[in-house]
């Protein structure tokens, strides 16, 4: 995963990261239940028996359409299918009956962004991260990475990561886990998609190896 550090600075926000693949699905979206402040303040509070207590989010910096909802969505994809709507900052979660759970994501920013079909090779929680050679190579600020960042608030990857494949092979791209709200609903990472980590616990928890990943065109 690859990502961009402004200004010269080593921060957490210079190493968002982001994800991956399409499908041919067609979208409803309309929400059939919003979320109220008290429930959103009760379902993005902290998460004080992770490995690495995890603090409550600011819902005062995310829009109210980026929290988790069900919605209607029409679509011939199996259950758990994942689908990943870069144009509109969405991740769905088929679960059947018409209905997928929505969450809102940040994505690719401008030239970063791909679409097509994947699947979740291998999953993991407080994994450890490491910079392509690729991004060391425009960012030097990463070159300390380069034998990996290990596991923490302060690591891109966050709490839990889910690792797309084609073929057989890692695409480089991942659905990854964020603490910083402000990012939802923007580009700004390399190619990955990022939840927010009380949204990506959830998804994780889901969501088994050899889950179908579908990202539609931006």
């Amino acid at each position: 995963m690859d990502a961009v550090v402004p200004q010269g600075h080593l921060t957490r926000r210079s190493f968002l990261v982001g994800a991956a693949a399409l499908g041919t699905i067609g979208l409803a979206g309309c929400a059939t239940g919003g979320m109220s402040l008290a429930d959103a303040e009760r379902i993005y509070g902290p998460l004080p028996n992770e490995r690495f207590p995890v603090p409550a989010v600011n819902i005062g910096k995310i829009d109210p359409k980026y929290r988790r909802r069900t919605v209607r969505y029409d679509s011939a994809e199996a259950v758990g299918t994942i689908i990943i709507d870069p144009r509109h900052f969405y991740v769905y979660r088929i679960e059947g009956g018409g209905n997928a759970t929505r969450y809102g994501a940040n994505v690719g920013r401008a030239g970063f962004l791909w679409s097509g079909d994947a699947y979740i090779g291998r999953k993991a929680e407080w994994p450890v991260w490491t910079p392509p050679r690729e991004m060391i190579l425009r960012q030097p600020e990463a070159a300390p990475y380069a034998n990996g960042m290990p596991p923490g608030l302060g690591n891109p990857l966050g709490a839990r990561t889910l690792y797309l494949y084609q073929n057989g092979s890692y695409t480089l791209y991942t659905i990854y886990s964020t603490i910083m709200p402000e990012t939802i609903g923007k580009g700004v990472s390399s190619g990955c998609v990022g939840l927010l980590t009380q949204d990506m616990v959830d998804l994780y928890s889901k969501t088994p190896v050899v889950t179908k990943v579908v990202v539609l065109p931006a």
